[in-house]
């Protein structure tokens, strides 16, 4: 090894020691003594700036706010109503005119709170319309001390932080009582998001900077610290002390320094005042002005150790001279790297290179006395090992490849035989299926929708006719793929033997026949307790002659609709084969010619989509039967199957999915 003083590592160290001790401490010591001269004088500016800028901000729009709830509270449509709340067309009309009040207010809300029955009315854009009342007001729950309190109150006005059950949400609320010759009715209201409002206000991403609003008791009306906020404070105008901005302040000389500027700020509206104080333990400089309208003080901390407040021309001297410093360093020190080891390196690159390009007979420079000596006789010898180990290393890649090829070839053939089986299942499956003689019975007064979510599925239909009589029916068994697809063969050998026993006039005798043939099939087989054998089951038997359908479901129902209202059929709460026996019974129904009748598995209700990811749902189905129930059988299988499509959208097939429906003839 190479003596140290003569090292590379010796020789770059001290020239980059010297050069920073020549450059960087006379540089550091001129920019403190810069920085230091001018941070108060910026600080005071920054701070009133930052002042009046937030004011202005804050002004402009809740001002408007606080304008147009007045307008609404002294609307002769919304009074006329209060003084006759029970008048439907009084309401109907104040309404109206509220929602074009709400279509203008910047959070497309508004409220209207009733003295008389303490109802609670409120729309917004997110919600359906509605003249109903949303909420009663309850002068015991602390959640509605913000109404009573606005109503006992002197003030006809004011603006309160509160937090609203109904919408769960923290709300700025801008609330008008609305009166009739001086008379109270209730009151008028609108609403700004709080989360929305300190994003826009109070949030800064300037360093050492924590804006703050304080109405004229000092109460806290937004921070940064939600924790901190005095909520509800501006209905009962008063606050927790500890919400106070007072209580953040070191001493109590500080809170009456404060309590003087304020004043202060309220004599000289516009003005700016200035104090120091110390605010979470740090000395800062405090500023705030106060809004005559809002009857709130805006206030902006300043940290002058944190913040940046020194603006660039004051720094042009001091980097001009640094930069200087800089350039004389770094130009002295790249050519000392050069020299003492960038030289060097670049002919030992040079030889590796070479090695990784394949030719290993490489010439390396020769070896010097430091480390770069030591590291190209390393290098040599790492170059004829490499060697060894390449032509070792290519025999045995050679060996392992074509070993490789031929276990991929098998596992090929293993699963083009797979493949082979699930698709000669599937045929096997919708050979099964009624197709031929639903539409020979039915023709174009039936559609079956049925999407398996792999090749085979759990999910198959049924139907078997009689003269005038027909039974259909959809089966959901447990699983889906190659599982499932066993399990409807159980089903369906279940189902027929229990039509070919007890006909098909008695849907529900059909279920407990094929629960209790089911059961003794499994009790049989030893299988998993994990593995689940339940089948959801819905049956229809129709009788044309004598205009009846009877409908026994185990977890399926039936569904009908005429295109103007839909109707639903409950099944049995178990299904096939649960953990406990269910109990079936069958409803009997009026066929109806006008109307469409409809069976559907869990796969198409319970399939996830939209914009959070919930199941499509009962009542989305049903509202989907309404729109599309008039229209020809294979206009809706069409209709239903895009708009499964539709909500799905990126989320994945969950399930087996089918829809068999029928009109009566």
């Amino acid at each position: 090894m190479a003596d140290w003083g003569h090292g590379i590592r010796a020789k770059s160290t001290l020239a980059l020691l010297i050069a920073c001790l020549v450059a960087l401490l006379p540089a550091g010591l001129i920019g403190w003594q810069m920085v230091e001269g001018i941070r108060e004088h910026f600080g005071a500016a920054y701070a009133r700036n930052f002042t009046e800028l937030h004011a202005e901000r804050i002004l402009g729009p809740v001002a408007r706010e606080l304008a147009l709830t007045r307008r609404l509270a002294g609307s002769i449509a919304v009074r006329e109503w209060l003084r006759n709340e029970g008048n439907d067309a009084l309401k109907s009309r104040a309404f109206q005119e509220a929602e074009g009040f709400r279509k203008d207010f910047l959070g497309r809300s508004f409220t209207l709170a009733s003295l008389n029955s303490r109802s609670y009315y409120y729309n917004d854009e997110s919600t359906p319309y509605s003249e109903a009342p949303r909420y009663q007001l309850d002068p015991a729950k602390p959640e509605d001390a913000w109404f009573f309190a606005s109503m006992k109150a002197p003030a006809t006005e004011n603006l309160n932080p509160n937090p609203d059950r109904w919408l769960k949400k923290i709300m700025v609320w801008v609330n008008v009582v609305i009166e009739d010759a001086d008379k109270r009715l209730g009151i008028a209201s609108t609403g700004v998001d709080l989360s929305t409002f300190i994003q826009s206000f109070i949030h800064t991403s300037d360093a050492g900077v924590t804006p703050m609003i304080v109405d004229t008791s000092g109460a806290l009306q937004a921070h940064p610290d939600s924790q901190r906020i005095a909520f509800g404070s501006g209905a009962t105008q008063t606050a927790d002390q500890a919400f106070t901005l007072g209580a953040l302040l070191g001493s109590p000389a500080e809170r009456d320094a404060l309590a003087a500027a304020m004043a202060q700020a309220v004599a000289e509206t516009g003005s700016v005042q200035l104090l120091d104080a110390t605010l979470d333990g740090r000395k800062q400089l405090l500023a705030l002005t106060y809004l005559a309208p809002l009857r709130w003080h805006v206030v902006t901390a300043i940290d002058l150790n944190t913040a940046q407040i020194i603006e660039s021309g004051w720094l042009k001297a001091a980097l001009a001279a640094l930069g200087l410093v800089l350039l004389l360093l770094l130009g002295a020190f790249a050519f000392a790297v050069d020299r003492l080891l960038l030289r060097p390196l670049r002919g030992l690159h040079q030889s590796a290179t070479a090695l990784a390009e394949g030719r290993y007979d490489v010439k390396l420079p020769p070896p010097g006395r430091d480390e770069l000596g030591d590291l190209n006789r390393a290098f040599d010898r790492m170059a004829r090992q490499i060697k060894s180990h390449t032509e070792e290393l290519e025999e045995k890649v050679r060996s392992r490849t074509q070993a490789l090829s031929e276990s991929n070839a098998a596992m090929a053939e293993a699963q083009k035989k797979i493949g082979d089986s699930i698709q000669y299942a599937s045929l096997i499956q919708r050979a099964l299926l009624p197709d031929a003689q639903l539409a020979s019975l039915l023709g174009e007064h039936h559609f079956v929708l049925w999407r398996p979510r792999d090749v085979v599925g759990g999910d198959f239909y049924l139907f078997r006719a009689e003269g005038d009589r027909y039974l259909v029916g959809v089966v959901d068994c447990a699983g889906h793929g190659v599982p499932g697809a066993l399990m409807t063969m159980l089903a369906r050998a279940a189902l027929d033997d229990a039509m070919n026993r007890h006909g098909i006039d008695a849907p529900a005798t059909l279920l407990t026949h094929a629960d209790t043939t089911l059961r003794g099939m499994l009790d049989q087989s030893t299988l998993p307790r994990a593995m689940a054998t339940n089948m959801d089951v819905g049956l229809v038997s129709v009788d044309r002659a004598a205009r009846r359908l009877r409908f026994a479901g185990a977890k399926i129902s039936l569904f009908w609709s005429d295109g103007k209202e839909v109707g639903e059929q409950p099944g049995a709460r178990r299904a096939l084969c649960d953990r406990r026996v269910g109990q079936y019974t069958e409803a009997e129904l009026d066929l109806r010619p006008e109307a469409t009748y409809y069976l559907v598995t869990d796969g198409f209700l319970d399939q996830a989509g939209g914009e959070h990811g919930f199941g499509f749902g009962n009542s989305r189905f049903a509202e989907l039967l309404r729109q599309h129930a008039s229209l020809p059988m294979a206009e809706q299988a069409d209709a239903l199957d895009r708009a499964l499509d539709a909500y799905r959208g990126n989320h994945a097939q969950r399930d087996d999915v089918t829809i068999l429906s029928f009109r009566i003839d």
